[in-house]
């Protein structure tokens, strides 16, 4: 680990946003801000691995006044917040993304879709029947072909009636030869480039700090988030976490509403 200049066992600190660091109300509580300062002040940083795109992210990281990297978009965006720049970005292939799509609608019938855009100031495209979680800014459109118009981090998809679990596992099976499929949060099923994942960009990232995996402590509450719990060398999963994410974690915390990202902290620096 860090070694013996540090009380603190971590040298980063790598948490989720929604359903993790965020309360529900969609805020960070003073208790959570002091433990991340007070493990930055025995030398731990914290990174931002979540599975929203740049623009998305930024008014948290803003809040938070955030000068490191976050990795975005699923691990698809490493993003110098200090300097306002991507320094990564990868884009989902999209002739194989539509080939994903229709093997997948031809099993379940037509699907609701969204689409994040690649860049600082992509936006997410909503189409007809789809609902963004959490009342994030989108752009709605009606013709199919602005969704294929410029380059994308992924494709959201939701179904009228399958459960997220049974989309998710559905997409997987018949079209997890073209696209990674994952599960980042309620109504939240996403299809990504090939081999992407939260821990691609959490590694890219870490490498850019010196830091190594058994040096990372991670925090997530999702399916999308075991990746990076299998790169780091300690996952905590919230108690609001889905079941696949808490059978593979190191550690269950409590729950996004009660500062379960602090509560781990604080023990470790005590």
């Amino acid at each position: 680990m860090s070694g013996s200049s540090s009380p603190f066992p971590y040298r980063l600190v790598a948490t989720d946003l929604d359903g993790t660091l965020l309360g529900s109300d969609g805020s960070v509580t003073r208790r959570t801000r002091d433990a991340l300062a007070a493990a930055a002040a025995a030398g731990a940083a914290h990174i931002v691995v979540t599975g929203r795109a740049v623009p998305w992210t930024r008014p948290v990281l803003d809040d938070l006044g955030y000068q490191g990297l976050a990795v975005c978009g699923q691990g698809a965006q490493v993003y110098d917040a200090g300097a306002g720049r991507l320094l990564t970005s990868v884009t989902l292939d999209r002739q194989l993304a539509g080939v994903a799509l229709a093997k997948i609608e031809a099993e379940v019938g037509p699907l609701h879709l969204a689409a994040s855009r690649d860049g600082l100031d992509g936006e997410v495209l909503v189409g007809p029947g789809y609902e963004v979680v959490g009342g994030l800014p989108a752009t709605p459109f009606t013709d199919a072909s602005d969704l294929w118009s410029a380059p994308l981090n992924k494709l959201y998809i939701q179904h009228p009636t399958l459960s997220d679990d049974e989309l998710a596992e559905t997409a997987e099976r018949t079209a997890g030869g073209f696209v990674t499929v994952t599960l980042a949060g309620e109504g939240i099923v996403e299809l990504l480039p090939l081999g992407l994942s939260k821990a691609t960009g959490l590694s890219l990232a870490a490498r850019r700090l010196g830091v190594k995996a058994p040096e990372t402590i991670a925090f997530g509450d999702m399916p999308n988030d075991i990746p990076m719990f299998a790169w780091a060398g300690h996952g905590v999963a919230m108690a609001n976490a889905h079941a696949e994410l808490r059978a593979v974690a190191d550690q269950v915390t409590s729950s996004n509403d009660e500062d379960g990202v602090a509560v781990v902290l604080e023990q470790l620096l005590n």
